[in-house]
């Protein structure tokens, strides 16, 4: 019999990608529950039962001060010690828009440290200037370490939809070091592969960055929604260019419950 992966999909004030982010893991043979931030800050659910962490998208405190910011304080206040332990022990980390503002917003990435809480990078407005929702192409680093991405190296699309998705180092040094770890995961590029402006970059990210995860691999975020292209027929132009056989999220979420299977 398979081994029960279990996901924590964490649930705040804002939250509204939680059921579809669940659905995803199930759908793969995971074990998801949707569990609101409160419960693990009163002891009454244990973040250490599960081998999954997952932040969804949506507007968590309506995104208050900055997008995501909120939470990222609470994950630091209330559960910086069980999150860095669940860290530690090799569990996966997944934060999807804002969740993946969360992530950077705590410090688990790019570093995979939340205790230290330096933020090395952040995102910020959208340099149109307005919500972006779109669909958009990325380019995998097939050398990247992230666990979610392997054996990822076609370029694949998927929606966007914030306003506060501008990926910025805050060096050149961080940037350096992101790109000679292999820790950037996914680029922005146009239908033809290659570095493109607005609106194939829909945000004016730093170096076209749509998702990095930390030097282990194990903590991964995006802006990009893989939850939202998991049906083939999500797609918008599927009656016009045939149905795929999955959609081009559905591998982020099964190579995430294969390794905690193999490995956790």
């Amino acid at each position: 019999m398979a081994k029960e992966i279990r996901v924590l999909v964490l649930r705040a004030a804002g939250s509204n990608c939680d059921v579809e982010t669940g659905f995803a893991f199930q759908t793969v043979g995971a074990k998801a529950e949707l569990v609101h931030i409160n419960r693990l800050a009163e002891g009454s659910v244990r973040l250490d039962s599960y081998h999954i962490l997952a932040i969804p998208g949506g507007f968590t405190y309506g995104d208050d001060v900055s997008a995501g910011k909120i939470l990222a304080n609470e994950l630091k206040c209330k559960l910086g010690d069980q999150v860095q332990r669940f860290v530690d022990a090799g569990k996966l980390v997944l934060g999807i828009c804002n969740g993946f503002q969360v992530l950077v917003k705590a410090g688990l990435l790019p570093s995979g440290h939340i205790r230290d809480g330096r933020q090395l990078v952040t995102l910020s407005f959208n340099d149109s200037g307005k919500f972006e929702d779109r669909w958009v192409y990325l380019r995998p680093d097939p050398a990247s370490p992230c666990v979610f991405t392997r054996g990822l190296e076609r370029i694949i699309t998927l929606p966007v939809a914030h306003a506060e998705g501008k990926f910025v180092p805050a060096s050149q040094e961080v940037m350096d070091s992101l790109q000679s770890g292999h820790q950037i995961v996914f680029r922005y590029v146009g239908p033809d592969g290659k570095p493109a402006g607005y609106p194939w970059n829909p945000n004016g990210s730093v170096g076209d960055v749509a998702g990095i995860c930390d030097p282990t691999g194990r903590i991964f975020g995006l802006m990009p929604h893989p939850e939202r292209h998991f049906d083939p027929t999500h797609h918008p132009r599927w009656t016009r260019e045939g149905l795929r056989p999955e959609g081009d999220g559905v591998a982020i979420f099964r190579n995430a419950v294969q390794y905690a299977r193999e490995n956790l």
